[in-house]
């Protein structure tokens, strides 16, 4: 059985991992594999090629075409378009690894072991990754033992929380992340009924991280959504989870981040209209949106002294445990930011400090 790990653990896996040593990652299709690999990189300053490997017919895409070299005589192997040639060290992404043909696989066979293709050697420092699928609805090819045993594996699972803190930072839809925090089995589909989802040929349509910056993308166009939009997003979330997403903004916000973190004395009354369950459901909004940096920085102050009103407001209620709840969120890995924000306002941090005393005990 692979280890677990999460997006956040993924990022220290990438950073601590030798580029000797290869990585594989198991995990269903659209949960971020990808993004977070190429982030990271990107962020090094690492060249990343992925490749799709249950895509891919001929492994002249992957080890380049032959050729016959004029003075030796001999067969040799061209180069392949994305061949490094200043010597940089790269990423290679194989991606669909359990998909790809078994010729494929074995030209994999030898990069994975010595960092060769066809008798060129990459770059010192270059590294292997792939991701392979599982679950009974992919065509999926049998890999060789000998082969699992030049990676080390992990299964991939982020959790909603990671979705949530990507999504607050990557300008997604608001519509589209509020209903995710109220709704997290509709993320990644889970729960979803096959009959409710749009079965058409056997084909089942379910919803899952990609789809959903898909639905983000297009209803930034749309102030409200009419009925044929909402059968462009059945498309790509399914027929229930889109009624579902649609039945949701008919419920809008009562209170938002920016009108309690920017002016909380004109909407203070509407705290007192808020559920438990709502109020935890603002308290989350608020530390994403900090989290993400989406005010301007003369705005510091007047958000750290809104903040203070907000929680003094709820203390005045005597609502413990919502204070107790953002306290905890805080202090929680990920929202380190957060906590660096807020640190500047000894008046915060005491109160909260008081309160993360309070749950430990």
């Amino acid at each position: 059985m692979a280890i677990r790990i999460d997006a956040k653990e993924l990022y220290e896996v990438l950073g601590l991992t030798p580029p000797e040593q290869n990585i594989m990652l198991i995990g269903k299709h659209g949960i971020g594999k990808s993004e977070i690999i190429t982030a990271f990189y990107r962020e090094q300053k690492v060249r990343v090629v992925a490749f799709f490997l249950g895509q891919m017919s001929d492994p002249g895409d992957l080890i380049g075409l032959m050729h016959k070299d004029e003075k030796t005589g001999r067969s040799v192997f061209l180069p392949p378009y994305w061949w490094p040639v200043d010597e940089k060290p790269i990423t290679l992404f194989l991606d669909e690894l359990n998909r790809a043909r078994p010729e494929i696989l074995q030209a994999v066979q030898d990069l994975t072991l010595n960092k060769t293709l066809a008798g060129k050697q990459l770059p010192k420092g270059s590294i292997v990754i792939s991701a392979v699928n599982e679950g009974d609805e992919y065509q999926l090819t049998d890999l060789d033992p000998a082969l699992i045993s030049r990676f080390n594996l992990y299964e991939f699972a982020p959790t909603v929380e990671d979705w949530l803190l990507w999504a607050n930072s990557n300008d997604v839809d608001p519509r589209v992340i509020t209903f995710i925090q109220k709704n997290h089995h509709h993320l990644d589909g889970e729960g979803v009924n096959p009959e409710e989802a749009g079965l058409i040929s056997g084909l089942i349509k379910t919803p899952d991280r990609r789809a959903w910056v898909k639905v983000s993308d297009f209803v930034k166009s749309f102030k409200n959504l009419e009925e044929l939009h909402v059968k462009i997003i059945a498309g790509m979330i399914g027929t229930a989870t889109a009624l579902s997403f649609r039945e949701s903004l008919s419920a809008a916000a009562k209170l938002t981040p920016e009108q309690v973190l920017l002016n909380f004395g004109s909407h203070r009354k509407k705290l007192k209209g808020l559920s438990l369950q709502e109020i935890i459901m603002l308290n989350e909004q608020i530390v994403f949106w900090i989290n993400s940096e989406k005010y301007e920085q003369d705005q510091a102050e007047k958000i750290r002294k809104n903040m203070l009103a907000y929680l003094k407001e709820l203390q005045k209620a005597k609502n413990h445990e919502p204070v107790a709840h953002i306290a905890s969120m805080i202090e929680s890995s990920g929202f380190e930011k957060v906590m660096e924000f807020l640190a500047d306002s000894m008046e915060i941090i005491n109160l909260i400090t008081d309160y993360i005393e309070g749950i430990k005990v």
